[in-house]
């Protein structure tokens, strides 16, 4: 005689899960989820991936040539260039020059003295810029790495209500089959009723 099997399959709901940071769909075939376009967490998202492999090679060689670097010391440079050149006419050159208690020559000497004091003093500041960069550049890296840990663990949490909205929303169907039995097995237990209801 044959036998019965019962089986059950469950099919999700069709669910979009959305809000103005991101959304999730689930259906039969899996869970989809993402950033909305133009948003905060997009943008922090898309420009780690984009930059990651650029801030780790700066950390690990840190050099004057980045971008960040190259704007600090041509700002200290200038900055510094102009302070001490005011500084040098308005209080020494000029007043002197006017009591003419100075000459040309020894204010040439006066500027060559202090071209090479600032160039001393902008070679120190290079020196401090790169030995400050590595930490600067890992607390940049921290901060980027946090927030997109933000927005990755936020999409998570979209696709897991998501899930559970498919879950909820899901069909559930039960089908039972007939399943052929061995056949001498059978005749040999229709014999034996028979053979037992003749006795």
């Amino acid at each position: 005689m044959g036998s019965k099997s019962t089986s059950t399959s469950t099919v999700y709901g069709n669910t979009t899960t959305k809000n103005p940071y991101a959304y999730s769909n689930t259906n039969n075939s899996g869970s989809t989820s993402g950033f909305q376009n133009g948003t905060a967490l997009q943008s922090i998202y898309d420009f780690v991936n984009a930059n990651a492999d650029a801030l780790l090679n700066e950390y690990l060689n840190p050099n004057l040539n980045s971008v960040t670097n190259k704007a600090k010391l041509n700002s200290f440079a200038n900055t510094l260039s102009n302070q001490t050149r005011a500084n040098l006419e308005n209080n020494i050159i000029n007043p002197l020059s006017r009591r003419n208690m100075v000459r040309s020559s020894q204010a040439n000497d006066m500027y060559k003295n202090l071209a090479n004091q600032n160039v001393s003093a902008i070679a120190n500041y290079a020196n401090d810029l790169i030995s400050n960069s590595q930490s600067d550049t890992a607390k940049m890296l921290g901060n980027l790495i946090n927030y997109y840990m933000l927005g990755a663990n936020y999409l998570s949490n979209m696709q897991n209500n998501s899930l559970r909205a498919s879950q909820g929303n899901a069909t559930r169907y039960n089908s039972t089959e007939n399943s052929k039995g061995d056949a001498a097995a059978d005749m040999a237990s229709l014999m034996m009723s028979v053979m037992l209801n003749m006795i």
